[in-house]
């Protein structure tokens, strides 16, 4: 597994901190979308392993970051960039659409 499961605690460490770009995927195990979104997301942290960090964080288990962010639907991917939110992306999507929205962090 290529994605980073991170918390309320984790988050400093793994996303602000982080030497490169974190997409962090907010999620919650009862959102079909989510769920639809999972395999997505694991191919393309495999994919691009070297160039983004790919995070995923439950919304229901840590409410503190889900809402210091205000993620009112799931799936959101945040694009964090030197431990600023600089990017959002809402829905499901294909892995093509995904990488094409993203392309300017995978440099």
């Amino acid at each position: 597994m290529k994605t980073v499961n991170v918390t309320d605690e984790t988050f400093t460490e793994e996303v602000y901190n982080s030497d490169k770009p974190v997409l962090v995927d907010f999620w919650a195990k009862w959102c079909r979308p989510c769920l639809m979104m999972a395999p997505v997301l694991e191919e393309f942290a495999e994919e691009y392993a070297d160039k983004i960090k790919v995070a995923k964080l439950d919304v229901d288990e840590n409410p503190v970051i889900a809402s210091k962010y205000r993620i009112m639907s799931i799936p959101t991917m945040g694009v964090f960039v030197e431990g600023k939110m600089v990017d959002k992306v809402i829905g499901f999507m294909p892995k093509e659409h995904l990488v094409e929205k993203l392309l300017k962090y995978l440099k």
